[in-house]
């Protein structure tokens, strides 16, 4: 999808006549910004709200410039705008130090890895640093506040469009909570079904085709939307017009509405017309039932919010700055660092609101280089400083993203092949690759990596065997937590991302690690929650099964229930206890 910038001026050309008497530069527009991407346009004013492109009360943009491509999923946007709500709220706007100009850097950052151009984001900053900006800066804040007061933001801009329906969390309305639940997904061309259609070939889904003036059809609708609520996580539920979308129509033959056709694991199951809601709301449960059978686990009295709703373990602790410019020198005053570093403080010392991104671009090259040419002693600052910033789910979400995973890449690479790594070198870079999980939306895109997703279990797997630290098997274990967690969301919605082939690499070591641990229950509680979610839910035929009972998981995990008293051990023995995953 292409990414533009929409640029328009606030002074209706008024900056430009007069700029220069008042600023002492000259100043072509006051800039105000948002980001048109697949025929919508994404502004923040009172939050992040989504309108038709040039449709607010601004009129058209002075210029749209073509920011780059973006390949990511719409579902992966949205989820991503979501998380900015916790930043670009209402009450956060400020004219000259969180504005629209910030969000439209940040979004463009993440949708094509680099910002908006200098002039527009350094805008505000040239005039506070003028004579003129700096005695017009209380009355100028006076009236902002004013304005989000009577508004809810500077210029008034509310929501006039719904983001593509999905089922990703919607980025309109903060305040209107019914949008993050699923939603029915509205098809248009046969591309966009054939996507849909292929992530949900581990699961099933349901298409109704439908047309605008079809009564019995537009009947049928509340009851469609409720079940794509009631089934989320477990069946697709589409609309398709066929006045719009003739190619599909074609494809499928359907030749009367309401026609309803069911897909179970990529292949088309059943087809059936007419508005009957009680077989509709019968085969949409009837799939459910075949696509996702229910789990001898899922009867276990056990504390579920633990497996279910667990958080990612993150490192959020601050690097701690004098000592990280001593160990690297001349390196320190490299700007892609000292972009980190006021990043850093700035969100420490402001809050998140006014830590605006860095050159990310510029710091990917700055740590791909720093892996080859500092020393292991001195290469752990950097990536402790990258530790840092990747618990914002911003700098994760660039990276995740991040082509090739090329950053990430090379410090687990460098890691991995050293077996005399420095100790604070392999700690820093468990957390750090830890950090990277700061979202649950960012899973697909770590996991779904095999040459990442093949360092991460190396570098679990061989951190495992250090018996002289309890600190490197605690991050190890925090690390397959956040896999193992991420997995276990993945499995209980369509199936595992993770292959089964490093689900074993990982339950062996793992295995071997509680085994041996005496030491530290830190460290054996964090291993026994990772194995929970490894084996929460798994499929009862598989190599992992047999590996489990082969080892003897139950019996290796109730033995350590004498030496540490956790009731982690139970829960854990009863998950591997439970319904034919103990010893045959």
């Amino acid at each position: 999808m292409d990414v533009h910038l929409l640029v328009y001026d606030l002074s209706n050309g008024l900056a430009k006549q007069l700029s220069f008497g008042l600023l002492g530069f000259q100043l072509d527009a006051i800039y105000h910004t948002s980001i048109e991407l697949d025929g919508m346009e994404y502004v923040y004013d009172g939050g992040i709200n989504v309108i038709k492109p040039g449709s607010s009360h601004l009129g058209p943009p002075l210029e749209r410039i073509h920011l780059g491509k973006s390949e990511l999923p719409m579902e992966i946007i949205l989820e991503y705008l979501e998380s900015l709500k916790e930043i670009y709220t209402p009450q956060a706007y400020d004219l000259f130090r969180h504005n629209c100009n910030n969000f439209s850097n940040d979004f463009s950052t993440f949708l094509v890895g680099k910002g908006i151009p200098d002039h527009i984001a350094n805008m505000p900053q040239s005039v506070l640093d003028s004579p003129f900006g700096r005695m017009m800066q209380p009355q100028l804040a006076r009236m902002v506040e004013e304005r989000k007061a009577q508004q809810g933001g500077l210029l008034g801009i509310q929501n006039n469009v719904q983001p593509h329906t999905n089922g990703a969390a919607s980025a309109t309305t903060p305040q209107n909570k019914s949008n993050s639940t699923a939603s029915v997904r509205v098809i248009t061309s046969l591309s966009e079904l054939n996507q849909v259609l292929d992530a949900s070939q581990k699961s099933c889904a349901i298409i109704f085709f439908t047309m605008a003036n079809c009564g019995p059809c537009r009947a049928l609708y509340p009851l469609y939307d409720s079940l794509a609520q009631e089934y989320q996580n477990k069946v697709t539920l589409i609309k398709v017009d066929i006045h719009q979308a003739f190619d599909v129509a074609s494809k499928y033959n359907i030749t009367a509405t309401p026609t309803f056709i069911t897909f179970l694991h990529g292949k088309e199951e059943e087809r059936f017309t007419g508005a009957d809601a009680a077989k509709l709301r019968g085969t949409v449960g009837l799939l459910a039932q075949m696509a996702i059978p229910s789990h001898p686990h899922q009867l276990l009295r056990l504390n579920h919010s633990m497996w279910l709703d667990s958080k990612p373990v993150i490192y959020g602790k601050v690097v701690p700055i004098p000592k990280l410019l001593a160990k690297l020198g001349s390196k320190a005053d490299d700007e892609s660092i000292q972009g980190m570093i006021r990043f850093i403080e700035t969100k420490e010392s402001q809050g998140p609101a006014l830590a605006h991104l860095p050159d990310l671009s510029a710091f990917s090259s700055f740590m791909r280089s720093a892996v080859k040419d500092l020393p292991k002693e001195v290469l752990f600052t950097v990536v402790d400083l990258f530790r840092c910033t990747l618990a914002d789910t911003r700098v994760s979400g660039y990276f995740a993203e991040e082509h090739g995973h090329e950053t990430v890449l090379a410090i687990v690479d460098a890691v991995n092949k050293d077996t005399e790594s420095p100790y604070a070198l392999r700690l820093v870079t468990l957390q750090m690759a830890s950090n990277l999980f700061s979202s649950h939306l960012y899973a697909d895109q770590i996991l779904g990596n095999p040459q990442l997703r093949s360092a991460i279990t190396q570098l679990v797997s061989s951190s495992f065997l250090d018996d002289k630290h309890s600190t490197i098997r605690v991050a190890a274990s925090s690390l397959l937590f956040n896999v193992a967690s991420a997995n276990l969301k993945k499995r209980l919605e369509s199936g595992d991302i993770l292959p089964e082939e490093d689900q074993v690499e990982l339950a062996a070591s793992l295995l071997e690690a509680i085994s041996q641990e005496e030491s530290s229950k830190e460290a054996l509680d964090g291993m026994l929650l990772a194995l929970g979610l490894m084996t929460y839910c798994l499929p009862l035929e598989g190599e992992l099964i047999d590996l489990l009972r082969s080892m003897d998981a139950q019996g290796t995990v109730l033995a350590k229930e004498k030496l540490f008293k956790t009731d982690l051990t139970r829960d854990v023995g009863q998950v591997l206890l439970g319904k034919g995953l103990a010893r045959k």
